[in-house]
């Protein structure tokens, strides 16, 4: 578990945000409803396909959320809405990500159940498919990481937001947010933890050192990882809900004053082995840094990859915009050293 707090100094910026060339606003809801989180990948003709949640206006999404497909010729679109791949009364879901491995496309996402009566108690699922066009099969292990359980002897409350790795050594990760009954701190607070599998569609078990990244000590938290294998090395990139860095620089952000959710640049983490991440870096900038608009929350980070080189970056904007988010061109980033 890495430790919660470090000597105070400044947070560095990193390669990968000096790399970043503002692109646009994407992915317009259809009228009664708002869309959020994207998730891309090109296909094997190289054409765009988008993954994200569309929650109803008037409904909550931990209730009303579906996945839906959309597809298009290039990043600047038009985009098409190709219809819904999951949507359920049983169940809502959220926040995907979407791999591929071998000829096999992988989809994580939060999945929240209503027929256990778990209210807002999110959990991780995962399907497959041959073809980014489906059917999807979701695995029989889902959820395959669940609320419920123990880890580092506390009792799990909460498991959202994946991110899907391939290992070197050939086995799957899932990182996510996590969060524990942290008693006798009175708030959980959200913090990154992975599960393991040998297959696939699992079953998964949770690292037992989990959490690998924590700040609670310092009631600060972090969500929305987005995590990948690249040139020999793990990288991470969350949002920093809660001021991490003004923690780490040794200027805390007063608890009564701190705004949450994306309001602040995200950071990145790089690791040799994916357990043990270190002190970040700032990792991206914020919707009023790019465009010159209205602080509102970035958040979801995800990576367009092509060829094996991430080319572009995507960012949810929980502003007064109808898109989902924008776009961030990734101009000829090849990876770093983030020691500081």
């Amino acid at each position: 578990m890495i430790a919660s707090f470090q000597t105070a100094s400044a947070v560095g910026v990193s390669e990968f945000y000096e790399s970043q060339v503002p692109g646009d606003y994407i992915l317009e809801a259809e009228k009664g409803s708002w869309t959020w989180g994207m998730a891309p990948i090109y296909d094997e003709a190289g054409r765009l396909h988008v993954f994200n949640s569309v929650i109803p206006e008037d409904g909550s999404w931990i209730k009303h959320s579906k996945i839906v497909h959309w597809v298009a010729d290039s990043i600047e679109g038009p985009y098409t809405l190709l219809g819904d791949v999951f949507a359920s009364e049983e169940a809502s879901y959220h926040n995907p990500q979407i791999s591929k491995v071998g000829d096999t496309y992988v989809l994580v996402y939060l999945l929240n159940r209503h027929s256990d009566g778990n209210g807002s108690r999110q959990e991780v699922g995962i399907a497959t498919a041959k073809s980014l066009n489906g059917p999807w099969t979701e695995s029989p292990h889902n959820p395959v990481i669940a609320a419920s359980g123990k880890m580092g002897g506390y009792n799990i409350v909460h498991a959202s937001n994946p991110s899907f790795v391939v290992t070197p050594e050939g086995q799957y990760r899932i990182y996510f947010k996590s969060m524990i009954d942290q008693l006798p701190i009175k708030q959980a607070f959200r913090e990154i933890s992975f599960a393991v599998s040998e297959q696939i569609e699992g079953p998964y078990v949770n690292y037992e050192g989990n959490p690998v990244i924590s700040y609670v000590d310092e009631q600060v938290d972090i969500e929305d990882p987005y995590a990948f294998y690249y040139k020999g090395m793990y990288y991470m990139i969350v949002e920093d809900r809660r001021g991490v860095k003004n923690m780490l620089e040794g200027n805390p952000i007063p608890q009564e004053k701190i705004k949450n959710g994306g309001y602040r640049p995200g950071l990145i983490y790089q690791s040799v082995d994916g357990i043990d991440w270190g002190r970040p870096m700032v990792g991206y900038k914020t919707n009023e840094s790019y465009f010159g608009d209205p602080l509102a929350r970035s958040e979801r980070p995800s990576i367009l990859w092509k060829d094996g080189e991430p080319e572009y970056l995507f960012l949810s904007c929980h502003d007064d915009k109808p898109s989902a988010g924008y776009y961030i061109k990734i101009d000829a980033w090849t990876g770093e050293s983030m020691s500081q």
